[in-house]
């Protein structure tokens, strides 16, 4: 029933164009069916190892050698501004943290702004509360897709009637059964190499870094991630958050939505600063800008960046950056507030006792 529920929402959710529908989808089905308790307790940790090793390698694939070449020298303003973007939304997440009933981990892991399949897989191992960062994650997406639209046409008056940017074509596709044998060999010895060097997250890190590798270094061989595993890896990591709820942890997160929702605004408005600044040191236009600092929503800023023949490779680069940092930062940033925590002795009280475990990045 979860399964056939989940794809049954996934159809329509995908055709309007929600981003990693099947993920969102799985997390509202979770919810559902665990507060009618007619739910599995929970996803096998196998299930959700794979699952995770199966979006890093995902993610990886979007890192591509001539895209990243395409910044050229200014790699660095790219970098200090995917930093910026990152402090802007820990900070923003600490202020989330000093309400009562979420702990300043979760809250900063809620806010960060990249990566949000990614985080919510492994937010949990870092010690943060899962259910938690997988609705104000998917709430950060959603109110920035939402919105690009109004701001692309009211603030930027975007020229949609632009004809797109010549397609540079795309890369040879290894076949489906090498693609698959490639992810197997990634998942494994990425994950298994993760977890020898003590590395936080090892089953969506190491793969990712592993494929990282490969791509920069052009020895991919067309990794391809077929569809359907990426959406079974989405629905795997939507279930593992939602069937946690229980009805007192779905009222604790319905209270923090209000703060969430304006901190989430207040991140929008002060990257789209930082886009301004992009703009100027890069030769941009202020939409190209605005479109390569955006903080989050990265299919709705390629879509946008097409129809508005905008520098979409100078733009889809800028993001894979973005991405990139947020998740490899993620472990430090478990590490740097659970080390507060315990300098400062502030305490929170998580949402339930679920994750109240001592967690691995504190050891």
């Amino acid at each position: 029933m979860l399964l056939a529920v989940t794809a049954g929402v996934t159809v329509p959710l995908t055709m309007v164009g929600v981003p990693s529908a099947a993920l969102f989808a799985a997390l509202v089905v979770g919810i559902a069916l665990a507060l009618l308790s007619w739910g599995p307790g929970r996803v096998p940790r196998p299930l959700g190892l794979a699952a995770q090793g199966t979006l890093g390698v995902y993610i990886g694939t979007m890192v591509q050698d001539d895209a990243l070449a395409a910044l050229g020298d200014d790699w660095a303003i790219v970098l200090g501004i995917g930093v910026s973007t990152l402090v802007l939304s820990v900070a923003a997440g600490a202020l989330l943290g000093l309400r009562r009933d979420v702990t300043p981990l979760t809250g900063s892991l809620s806010l960060v702004a990249g990566g949000a399949s990614g985080l919510v897989a492994i937010a949990r191992e870092l010690g943060g509360d899962d259910r938690v960062v997988a609705v104000l994650q998917y709430l950060r997406v959603g109110l920035i897709t939402a919105s690009m639209p109004v701001v692309v046409t009211l603030i930027y008056h975007a020229d949609r009637s632009r004809p797109p940017v010549a397609d540079p074509g795309q890369d040879p596709v290894a076949p489906w059964y090498l693609s698959v044998g490639m992810l197997v060999a990634l998942v494994l010895v990425g994950s298994t190499f993760g977890r020898l060097i003590r590395l936080p997250g090892a089953g969506l890190l190491g793969p990712l870094a592993l494929t990282v590798a490969l791509e920069i270094s052009g020895l991919s061989y067309g990794l391809s991630v077929p569809v359907v595993l990426v959406q079974a890896g989405y629905a795997l990591i939507g279930w593992q958050a939602g069937l946690a709820f229980t009805r007192e942890s779905l009222r604790a997160v319905g209270r923090l939505l209000p703060a969430a929702v304006a901190l989430i605004v207040l991140l929008g408005v002060a990257t789209a600063g930082l886009g301004v600044l992009l703009s100027r040191v890069a030769d941009l236009t202020l939409l190209e800008g605005y479109l390569a600092t955006s903080p989050g929503g990265v299919y709705a800023v390629l879509a946008t960046a097409v129809e508005t023949g905008s520098n979409v490779t100078f733009i889809i680069a800028a993001q894979v950056v973005r991405i990139l940092l947020m998740l490899f930062a993620a472990p430090l940033l478990a590490r740097a507030v659970v080390w507060a925590g315990a300098r400062f002795g502030r305490q929170s009280r998580a949402i339930t006792d679920a994750n109240s475990d001592p967690i691995r990045v504190a050891d």
